[in-house]
């Protein structure tokens, strides 16, 4: 027998059952990532997150679950959908809340519909379909999805792309000076430029995995995290407890870079490891020194990528600076199920268009890289 149930905290779900209806290579769908963003306080209702999974059992066996949220609003998303809220309002319709089908604060594509095989998968899209009729939501978002989830999805589901900028190690480099080999003189003379800038200022670096660093170590990198969010007046909502519990539960997944001068840590960026890429997640620091955010967020990366042989990096979303820096445009993808028919059609030609512009950036990003042509 089948049954589909709403699950309002992932510690009703065991972790063994969730992590088998993935193949483990994306950190941030694993019952630990997930489960410690609830149980250290990360998401609150006030922020507008409230976990509502959907789970499918066949006969008392967990086949297929997508991590979901009741959302009141549309921060932590990175897909931008504002717009659609005003107009919602306009017309005396309440677009929130909403479900959505992502891992909160993270735009990093990876598993959405998580299933033992193709045909649980296209049950839980079903699934996800009802339960927004039946609970009377104005829509149902799922973000940064994989290729293999969109194809689950119907036509009714709305379309968006987006572009990030990702490291790939397509020529096999070794190191990196193989790697600036690679680029223009302009380009490689700068980035050694700001190498050189942040090593004359005395910072050094180390680099922890989560099992490596100490309490001090995370309560640095959490302080340098709460420094960002202060600089651009945003409020914070991980917390140290999240930092401690993953490098206690995903030890080798958690990828410190440390800057450290005179002795102590001035700044830092938190990464995941999957299985090929490295995943750039939190940065912050407490100290000015020039080309010290390039360093700490993407030429560390870089190296440490070509030291362990992974093929990706992708240092988060936005920002064009990335591509001087060997990181190249990379299309990110998005589907959306609206309720209201007359907004569906309404909306399909505006995400076209909206795809046709992007598409058309990228494809200028692309006459602009760094690299040298071959």
């Amino acid at each position: 027998m089948s049954v589909a149930r709403i699950v309002g905290s992932l510690s009703e779900v065991a972790a063994a059952d969730w992590d088998v209806l993935h193949d483990g290579r994306n950190p941030f769908v694993a019952h630990a990532f997930l489960s410690g963003l609830e149980s250290t306080g990360a998401l609150q209702p006030r922020n507008g997150w409230t976990a509502c999974h959907l789970a499918l059992w066949d006969d008392g066996c967990l086949v297929a679950a997508a991590p979901g949220y009741l959302k009141t609003n549309s921060h932590g998303e990175f897909v931008f959908d504002h717009a659609w809220a005003h107009a919602y309002a306009r017309h005396g319709q309440d677009y929130f809340p909403k479900w959505l089908c992502a891992v909160p604060y993270t735009p990093v594509s990876g598993p959405r519909l998580l299933a033992r095989d193709e045909d649980a998968r296209s049950r839980l899209v079903d699934a996800i379909e009802a339960m927004a009729r039946q609970g009377g939501l104005s829509s149902a978002h799922v973000n940064f999805l994989q290729a293999s989830d969109s194809a689950a999805l119907g036509d009714c589901w709305l379309s968006r792309v987006d572009v990030q900028y990702h490291w790939r190690n397509t020529a096999g480099w070794a190191d990196f000076d193989a790697f600036l080999a690679a680029m223009d003189h302009k380009h490689r003379k700068n980035i050694r430029q700001e190498r050189a800038k942040v090593a004359r200022a005395g910072v050094s670096f180390r680099v922890l995995h989560g099992d490596e660093a100490s309490d001090a170590d995370l309560a640095a990198m959490h302080g340098f995290y709460l420094q960002t969010f202060a600089d651009y007046g945003n409020t914070p909502t991980l917390t140290r407890a999240f930092f401690q519990h993953l490098a206690r539960t995903m030890p080798r997944q958690v990828v410190l870079f440390l800057a450290d001068r005179g002795g102590m840590p001035v700044a830092g960026a938190l990464c995941l490891r999957g299985g090929d890429t490295l995943y750039g997640r939190y940065w912050g620091a407490v100290e000015t020194v020039a080309g010290l955010h390039f360093e700490t967020c993407y030429y560390q990366g870089i190296d440490y990528c070509l030291r362990e042989g992974l093929q990706r990096f992708e240092p988060g979303a936005q920002g064009e600076h990335k591509l001087a820096r060997g990181f190249l445009p990379a299309l990110v993808h998005s589907r959306h199920w609206i309720a209201d028919q007359a907004f569906a059609q309404a909306l399909a030609p505006w995400c076209a268009q909206e795809a046709e512009s992007v598409l058309r950036y990228k494809a200028l990003l692309e006459t602009h890289t760094p690299f040298r042509a071959m």
